[in-house]
């Protein structure tokens, strides 16, 4: 047979491999992230998916994750939030963290207006929708108020440093990947353990919105972990998740 005719169905099969695996994981995701509507105080409704752990024992509080997704999440069809660059880190929070960390892990899904203001630093009012989801949540699960953490990525990682400096005494750490908040409020959310990702050649969202922030939080006492990917763009949720103390350090935070 010709050589080139079986390396080109060699890569062929390896390409239906690849897609299949994906297809695969993303129905795992999606048994395991079940779809809800929350509504609001207001009338207002907003998509999430809300992870249980598995094995949810009653007697015991689990830490609550919430992760708020990029740009390319935003919508209402309770799916788009959990799939493709924001699959990485949902993936993570729900599968190899549940292993030593146990824990309860919702992620709501913004329409258009997203988690920020067009400033890029304002809350927009899906982040309020979000803190009265948070509330629900601790009615209805039995969720450790000691250790509740959040995450975002691109736009949700404005969002992140948006919704800490929202509620000061609500999160135990803070988790930014690619993304930045209002430098002028930095001595506010100063106290609470933050860690930054970012890209050195990042076109989307600039690596000196993360550089300056950090810069504003040390400046004001704080001490902010920061990670820079020299030669790295935008897409760097493919690093972050293979950060091996990550995990370790955000769940080992607690609010007292």
């Amino acid at each position: 047979m010709n050589e080139g005719l079986v390396l080109q169905r060699y890569f062929i099969c390896l390409l239906l491999i690849l897609v299949l695996a994906v297809l695969v994981v993303g129905q795992e995701r999606e048994e395991f992230l079940v779809a809800k509507v929350y509504k609001g105080s207001q009338g207002r409704t907003m998509p999430y998916r809300l992870y249980v752990p598995q094995n949810d024992d009653k007697r015991k509080r689990y830490p609550l994750v919430l992760y708020l997704h990029g740009g390319g999440g935003r919508g209402d069809d309770n799916r788009k939030q959990i799939e493709g660059g924001n699959g990485y880190l949902v993936d993570l929070l729900i599968g190899y963290s549940q292993v030593k960390n146990p824990s309860i892990v919702v992620v709501p899904q913004s329409p258009g207006e997203g988690w920020v203001r067009d400033d890029s630093i304002t809350a927009s009012s899906y982040l309020s929708l979000v803190l009265e989801l948070i509330r629900e949540l601790e009615r209805s699960y039995s969720i450790d108020t000691h250790r509740r953490y959040v995450l975002g990525q691109s736009m949700g990682g404005f969002g992140t440093f948006a919704i800490i400096t929202m509620q000061l005494k609500m999160f135990a750490a803070a988790v930014s990947v690619c993304g930045g908040g209002d430098e002028s409020k930095a001595a506010k959310i100063a106290p609470i353990p933050i860690w930054a990702f970012h890209g050195e050649l990042d076109q989307s969202v600039n690596v000196a919105r993360s550089r300056n922030m950090i810069a504003a939080l040390t400046k004001a006492g704080g001490k902010p972990r920061f990670t820079e990917y020299k030669g790295e763009g935008h897409q760097i949720w493919v690093k972050v998740v293979k950060e091996p103390e990550l995990l370790s350090w955000m769940f080992s935070q607690k609010r007292k």
